[in-house]
């Protein structure tokens, strides 16, 4: 005999998020598409987006790990792991600094010269995003992405 529950004991469920509304899953499904982008044109030169980015940031001078973690928006462990096969390829170079734990990133000249070289296939890149996009979404959509990076900023101190 089949007994329905009593209407006293159901509990209302809440309706459970699916992709279409979760903001990270539509952020991330996105970064994952330009990235393929950005990645399809580095390719020519053996460099990926995240490599090119890492690049550019490590260019700006001698940083330390930490510096350039947050500079690139990566945890250090994440970093050092993306920093292997640039250090390999000659593109960077690993110094100590005055504290022997601290970790010194420089770009090499066969570094800058993969740089210059990458430039112009990274703006093909933006240029077909703005095509595809739309230049005045894009501009938009930096600028959201921007406040968003500010308002979630008491996350990544907190952390």
């Amino acid at each position: 005999m089949h007994h329905a529950t009593p209407p006293r004991l159901r509990v209302a469920m809440p309706a459970i998020a699916t992709e279409s509304t979760c903001t990270c899953f539509r952020l991330r499904r996105a970064a994952r598409q330009a990235s393929q982008l950005y990645d399809r044109e580095l390719a020519a030169i053996g460099l990926s987006l995240n490599e090119y980015s890492i690049l550019r940031r490590a260019q700006k001078g001698t940083r330390t790990l930490g510096e350039l973690a947050d500079a690139a928006g990566m945890d250090r462990s994440t970093l050092t792991r993306n920093l292997k096969p640039l250090l390999a390829a000659g593109l960077i170079r690993d110094a100590r600094g005055d504290d022997a734990r601290q970790r010194l990133i420089q770009v090499t000249a066969k570094g800058e010269n993969a740089i210059a070289k990458a430039i112009p296939l990274w703006q093909r890149a933006q240029k077909q995003m703005a095509a595809l996009y739309g230049a005045a979404q894009m501009q938009r959509l930096n600028d959201d992405l921007d406040a968003l990076h500010v308002a979630l900023r008491p996350l990544r101190e907190a952390a």
